[in-house]
């Protein structure tokens, strides 16, 4: 009886060229597809402002790109910018591992979002009734997330002037860690019904923003020159795998953005 020949699943993938990236990235396969990226529709996204667009976290296309590297879509207020700026900063500070949020640009990330569908809630059911949600239950509110990020921001204000008499920002950094502190631990009050907001789910949104906009792709603003995913080790989005598909050894393979 003849003997099969084993086929592993590397030669598989370098066979049929998924490890390639063809079926992304080539022309003909494209062609045949029939499905162009640049004239996917986007998702409308509703705004204060019409004249800019912005996606939210979970869109694949380019919402956004249009946005100035350093220009502001949300946060009119330098006040209401440094503050969330200085918090995420907190969360996820500059360490010996890398940067911090701030110089990562993840306040930018969150304006942007903030501008548009994900800010306003544009994709979920925001009709009543309102009730007071449980831990295990996602977002219950009757205000969107560009009010819930408003109120939270003021409520961080005043905190941080009614313990000592300066504006978040200006704290240092113990200072600013206690009452980010109280938030997480849902200690601060809002002084609004519990069905409307809380201090405790205004952290969870903070921190999430935060650490997606350290770790997102750099065409949403945010994880500039690629350094959150370089302190992971993170390859990005990699045409191709084929001259390290064949290499036994764990391969530190430069990240590579979305529009590179």
């Amino acid at each position: 009886m003849a003997n099969e020949k084993q086929f592993s699943r590397r030669d598989f993938l370098k066979t049929t060229g998924v490890a390639t990236g063809g079926i992304i990235g080539g022309s003909l396969l494209g062609g045949l597809i029939g499905f162009n990226v640049q004239d996917a529709e986007n998702d409308e996204a509703v705004t204060d402002n019409e004249s800019h667009n912005a996606g939210d976290s979970n869109d694949s296309s380019d919402l956004g790109a249009n946005i100035p590297e350093q220009g502001r879509v949300f946060f009119s207020n330098d006040e209401d910018f440094n503050t969330i700026e200085a918090a995420m900063e907190r969360i996820f500070p500059e360490s010996d591992m890398g940067p911090g949020a701030k110089e990562l640009g993840a306040a930018y990330f969150l304006d942007g979002q903030l501008a548009g569908a994900y800010g306003h809630n544009s994709r979920e059911y925001m009709q009543g009734p309102f009730h007071e949600g449980k831990e295990t239950q996602g977002y219950q509110s009757n205000l969107n997330r560009a009010s819930y990020f408003k109120l939270g921001i003021r409520k961080l204000q005043d905190e941080a002037s009614d313990r000592h008499d300066t504006s978040f920002a200006e704290l240092e950094a113990e200072q600013q860690d206690d009452i980010l502190k109280d938030f997480e631990t849902d200690e601060v009050d809002f002084n609004v019904p519990k069905s409307t907001a809380t201090a405790g789910f205004f952290f969870q949104l903070l921190r999430t923003a935060t650490l997606e906009g350290v770790y997102s792709d750099p065409i949403y603003r945010g994880n500039r020159d690629m350094a959150g995913w370089k302190m992971k080790q993170f390859p990005g989005h990699q045409h191709s795998y084929l001259d390290t598909i064949d290499t036994d050894e764990f391969q530190d393979i430069e990240p590579m953005p979305n529009f590179g």
